[in-house]
């Protein structure tokens, strides 16, 4: 689920070509939501065409997953676009318009696109909608361009969007481990002796602050941080409480806030991917990155399956909670 998306579009062909960005990726076999507010698209969810096999129940239930997740964003119209051919996607299609009218939002139109054109399904004009389908726009187009200056990124399929949270490997690697190892006996000789807890978590916490202002202050320049910065990082962002801290630094979320979570989060150790994931899934969801939240929080969970805050963040995904609901209930935990 994708949110804030701010792009305005004026007919269908700039419809099609502005999904990918409003996803992050192109889509494949698969059916998207978009939800619009006059000419503006305000949220696009995406889900995959089910199986051939799948049972008749079965894709009742996730097409009703998915339009109560429409719902719950309080968009009026919905547009929904399939990619694919015709005897995969149309069933789909078909069954994910019905279940989101039974829920009173209207379905302004339904689309499908394969191999570099695009059909409507609720328009009437031969001349307007061919039967042969329409050409979709160019790569280089006009909502295209606008799309790319609002800072909106489509990647080729969802696995380049997986590889964007991949670790990193090879000798940047090797140059995280050793660094890990000296974050780690710094820590330690942090904290060494018999300190209270409460002096301890005032240490920690006042560590982690300082580290994290300096990490904002690098990443809003434009610069990044080095291998021993983020391992130290890594390592602080670990205590629940300076965890807690970085949340609340991300709730006006901004592009270079989700650069400095995803280096983070792909150069950290293990011990440390869980806090990082979600510190990315959270500032990406603010930003209205909703596909790069999904893949964040996803690596978390691979990490640390009883990550609270993952947990979390799974299912304010999963039941397609819009950002804007955050800031008028408060704090995600």
């Amino acid at each position: 689920m994708t949110a804030n998306c701010s792009l305005a579009i004026r007919n269908p062909a700039e419809l099609i070509a502005v999904v990918p960005f409003v996803l992050g990726y192109h889509p494949h076999n698969s059916v998207a939501l978009v939800g619009l507010s006059g000419s503006q698209v305000e949220f696009a969810a995406c889900h995959d065409l089910p199986p051939p096999d799948v049972s008749d129940a079965d894709a009742e239930l996730l097409t009703g997953v998915v339009a109560d997740a429409v719902v719950r964003q309080q968009s009026r119209r919905v547009i929904l676009v399939g990619y694919g051919p015709a005897q995969r996607a149309m069933p789909t299609l078909l069954r994910s318009a019905e279940a989101v009218r039974r829920r009173g939002v209207e379905v302004f139109d339904v689309m499908r696109v394969e191999d570099g054109r695009w059909w409507s399904y609720t328009c009437p004009d031969r001349e307007c909608c061919p039967p042969e389908g329409t050409p979709c726009l160019p790569a280089d187009s006009v909502i295209a361009a606008e799309a790319t200056f609002h800072g909106r990124v489509a990647l080729p399929s969802r696995k380049e969007l997986v590889a964007q949270v991949a670790p990193v490997d090879g000798l940047e690697r090797v140059e995280m481990v050793q660094a890990t190892e000296r974050a780690r006996r710094r820590f330690n000789d942090l904290i060494a002796g018999d300190l209270p807890a409460e002096r301890y978590g005032r240490i920690v916490r006042r560590q982690g602050q300082l580290a994290l202002r300096a990490a904002e202050k690098c990443y809003r320049s434009g610069r990044s941080l080095d291998a021993d910065e983020i391992a130290w990082l890594g390592v602080l962002i670990v205590d629940r409480s300076v965890e807690d801290y970085a949340l609340d630094r991300s709730v006006s979320a901004r592009q270079w806030q989700v650069r400095l979570w995803t280096d983070v989060l792909r150069r950290v150790e293990p011990p440390c991917v869980a806090p990082a994931g979600c510190l990315l899934a959270f500032t990406a969801w603010q930003a209205g990155l909703g596909a790069l939240a999904r893949v964040a929080v996803d690596r978390a969970l691979a990490e640390e399956p009883r990550h609270h805050l993952a947990a979390l963040l799974h299912d304010v995904l999963g039941f397609g909670l819009p950002p804007r609901m955050l800031r008028k209930a408060g704090r995600v935990r």
